[in-house]
Formats: C-alpha cells, sequence, structure tokens
C-alpha cells in the first residue's frame, strides 16, 4: 500500500470524526450555549448543507491549483474550522466554524478519490478509493466514540481541539508523502476550457445516474440511522447507553463493507451494485419487523453498514470511469451527493414518523430508496450494453464498406492494368507491323534496280 493512502486516510479520520461526534455532544453544547436541542442540531444540518455547496465551489476554485496543493489548502481550511467550533465565544460562531469545517469535505473526498486512484494501477484503483475512505468508516468505530468520551468527561471544546490536531496531522502527512502532480497550472486563458469541460462531464448520463444512484443507496441507510436512538429505545427496549455501542457495530461494519465494496468493484463492479443494493433493500425492509427484538437489531444494525458502504467504492469509482478526460468537479459532486441523500432521507423518515406510521417506519422508507437505487443500476448497464451494441454495429457497417471500398479500388486497379497491358501489346504490334512494312519496301526497291 502507497504510504499516500495513509495520508489520505488520516485526513478522511478527522473529517469523519467531526462530522458524527456532534450527535453525542450535543445536550453539552446546547447547554454551553443556552440554546435548545432543536437549534443545536444546526449544526448538523449546517454542517451537511456545507458539504454540498462546497464540493462543487471549491472543485473550481481550485481548477489552477495541483491536487495535492489543494489537498493541503483544504486540510488547512478543515483545521481553521475546527479551531474556530472549540473557541466559538456564542452559538453562531460554532455554527460558523462547522460549516467552514464542511466546505472542505466534498472537495477533499472528491479530489482524493482521484489522488488515490492514481497512485494504484488501474484495476486496483476501487481498492486504494477503498483504503482512503477506510479513515471515514474507522472514525465511526474508534472516532466519534473517543470524541464523544473525552467530550462528555472534560468539555466538548477538548474534542474540537483534538480533531484539529488531527486535521494537522493529515496536512503533515499530504506534504510528505503524496507525491506531486505532473499536471501543469493551467495558462492564462485556458481555465475556461477546463471548467467547460468539467461542466461537459454532466452531459453523461451514466454520470448523472451514478450520482442518483448515491443520493438513493446511502439515503437509505440514513433514513434508518437517523432515527436509531428513538427504534432501539422504543421498539428494541435497549437502555439509552447501549445506543453508543450499538452505533459502534454499524461502523464495524461500515469498515467492512467498504473493504470488500472496493477489492470487489475492481473485478466486477456492476454486479457489487446489483448485490450490495439488493441485500440493503432486503435488510432494511426486514428491519421494519426485526427492529422489536434485541438480538435480531443487533445483527440487522452492522449488517446496514456494511451493505450501505459497499456500495461507496464502486460508485465513486463509476463517476471516475465515465470522466476520465475531466473528473475533479463530478468526483467532488458525488461526495457532496451522499450528503444530499443523508438530508432527504432524515426528512423523509421524520415525515413517516411524524405522519403515525411508528419509530420503525423509517426502515421501509429506506428499503423503497435502496429499491430505486437499483432499479437505476440495472437501468445504468442496459443504456451501456445499448452503447456498445450501437458502437458494434456502426463498427460493422463501417468495416463492411471499408471493404467494398478496398475491393472497388483493387477492381479499378485491376482493370487499369489490363488495359495498360493491351495499350503495350497494340502499340508493339503496330510497330511490328511498321517494321515489317519497312523491310517490304525495301526489299521491293532492290528488286527493281536490279
Amino acid at each position: 500500500m502507497p504510504l499516500a493512502l495513509l495520508a489520505l486516510a488520516i485526513g478522511a479520520f478527522g473529517i469523519g470524526t467531526t462530522e458524527f461526534v456532534i450527535m453525542g455532544l450535543l445536550p453539552e453544547v446546547a447547554a454551553d450555549f443556552g440554546v435548545s436541542i432543536p437549534t443545536a442540531g444546526f449544526l448538523t444540518t449546517g454542517y451537511a448543507l456545507g458539504v454540498v455547496v462546497g464540493a462543487p465551489l471549491l472543485a473550481i476554485l481550485g481548477a489552477r491549483v495541483s491536487r495535492k496543493r489543494m489537498l493541503m489548502l483544504l486540510m488547512g481550511l478543515f483545521v481553521a474550522g475546527n479551531l474556530v467550533s472549540a473557541v466559538a465565544p456564542v452559538f453562531g460562531v460554532m455554527l460558523a466554524g462547522r460549516v467552514i469545517a464542511s466546505l472542505a469535505h466534498g472537495a477533499f473526498f472528491g479530489i482524493g478519490s482521484i489522488v488515490a486512484a492514481g497512485l494504484v494501477a488501474p484495476h486496483k484503483k476501487a481498492g486504494a478509493i477503498a483504503m482512503m475512505f477506510t479513515g471515514l468508516t474507522v472514525a465511526n468505530v474508534v472516532g466519534v466514540p473517543a470524541g464523544t468520551f473525552i467530550g462528555q468527561s472534560i468539555g466538548w471544546r477538548a474534542t474540537f481541539f483534538i480533531v484539529a490536531a488531527l486535521g494537522v496531522l493529515g496536512l503533515l502527512g499530504i506534504a510528505a508523502l503524496v507525491p506531486a502532480d505532473r499536471r501543469e497550472r493551467v495558462r492564462e486563458g485556458g481555465s475556461g476550457t477546463n471548467l467547460r469541460r468539467e461542466l461537459a462531464a454532466f452531459r453523461n448520463p451514466q454520470v448523472l445516474l451514478a450520482m442518483a444512484m448515491t443520493v438513493l443507496g446511502f439515503g437509505g441507510v440514513f433514513a434508518a440511522i437517523t432515527y436509531i436512538a428513538p427504534m432501539m429505545t422504543e421498539a428494541a427496549g435497549y437502555a439509552d447507553s447501549s445506543v453508543t455501542w450499538l452505533l459502534v457495530l454499524f461502523g464495524v461494519g461500515m469498515v467492512i463493507g467498504n473493504l470488500i465494496g472496493g477489492k470487489f468493484a475492481d473485478r466486477a463492479l456492476m454486479p457489487m451494485l446489483y448485490v450490495a443494493l439488493t441485500a440493503l433493500a432486503i435488510v432494511l425492509g426486514t428491519f421494519t419487523f426485526t427492529a422489536y427484538d434485541k438480538v435480531a437489531a443487533a445483527v440487522a444494525i452492522p449488517l446496514i453498514g456494511a451493505f450501505g458502504f459497499a456500495t461507496v467504492p464502486p460508485l465513486q469509482k463509476r463517476v471516475l470511469d465515465q470522466t476520465a478526460d475531466a473528473p475533479t468537479l463530478a468526483s467532488a459532486v458525488n461526495i457532496g451527493a451522499f450528503n444530499l441523500g443523508n438530508a432527504i432521507a432524515a426528512w423523509l423518515g421524520g415525515m413517516v414518523i411524524s405522519a403515525g406510521f411508528g419509530v420503525t417506519a423509517p426502515n421501509w422508507v429506506g428499503a423503497l430508496l435502496a429499491a430505486s437505487a437499483l432499479v437505476l443500476a440495472f437501468w445504468s448497464a442496459a443504456l451501456e450494453r445499448r452503447g456498445r451494441g450501437a458502437g458494434r454495429t456502426h463498427g460493422g457497417a463501417a468495416d463492411a464498406g471499408t471493404d467494398r471500398l478496398v475491393a472497388g479500388t483493387a477492381s479499378a486497379k485491376h482493370s487499369a492494368v489490363e488495359h495498360s497491358a493491351a495499350r503495350r501489346a497494340a502499340e508493339q504490334a503496330t510497330a511490328q507491323d511498321a517494321l515489317a512494312g519497312g523491310l517490304a519496301q525495301g526489299s521491293s526497291a532492290e528488286t527493281t534496280r536490279a
């Protein structure tokens, strides 16, 4: 494994920790600033929206900067945002710090995916992307529980100082280990051309379908996980203190699913998506009923994490494969699509609970979202097969035309050769006749003189 992947994974670990740790620290933050829990919840919403907006914005603004330098700048922005949060005197400043940190999220994973894929052989790209995302998944197993414990023990500000330190470590690792890309800075006047090429990638229906699968597939996961605490306490009968360890199980599932998805996506990308999305839809659908049993729920939660995150490396690689000439913007936007799916799914899950369908209703909403992503996967594959078939048809017609052209040319050449030979033969016959005539005349003159 290239050491540069380790540096990217460290940065991903810090980003994953700061994204999710706030969920466990909301009561402490709300009490410190004297705001309600719903108001403190804007720290989560603001972060998600910052990812959606920041991903394409910073990818575009960084068009003139090398990818290595851009990753370093993004980690610097991440560190600054967490430091602002750590020292915030009022809630508004805390919210601003969260948004600043979130702006780096989408662009870091988007550009980082391109860099990770470029560090290895073509048949190992998905595995390299998965290795970087391992930092994000491990954050849910180690970083979030540890950050929550530290925040509850010695103060939530300490957690954000530690996360900022992780960002510094990631920045130093990128500076030391990630190789400088050979891409030259865009010449003056050339950036618009690059931007047009980046935007042109979105005309490819396969790119749009992959992003829609991202929104729906991972949205299905968050429809359930957003409401896992009330599900487990009200339906399964777990104590409040057990929710943290259930989320650790979810994180373990994410780690396993991420590694499996990366491994098999390099071998058979679309079949990997079919299996993961089908299994995810089934597990979410049955979780509507198994959530009432402690053991069954404890089994289902890591499976949701595993099948959900098994879709991440193949979907990210599919976007990169479909935008090989201009992948930066599309890759970053696809990361934003994950967060967009999270926000939409959480909203839909809250709607069905408010409508009186029960606390486990978000699970069947998630199942429907995952099933919809599966339908799009089959549609995407069908379009791809149709495109290859059309290419073969046009190629066959072109080959037949070429054969006819070659045959016609050969025939014409043959006719020309025959005509030339006949002309030369006629000319030789005429010359011979003339010579014979001349000899005959000479003989006749000699006879007359005699």
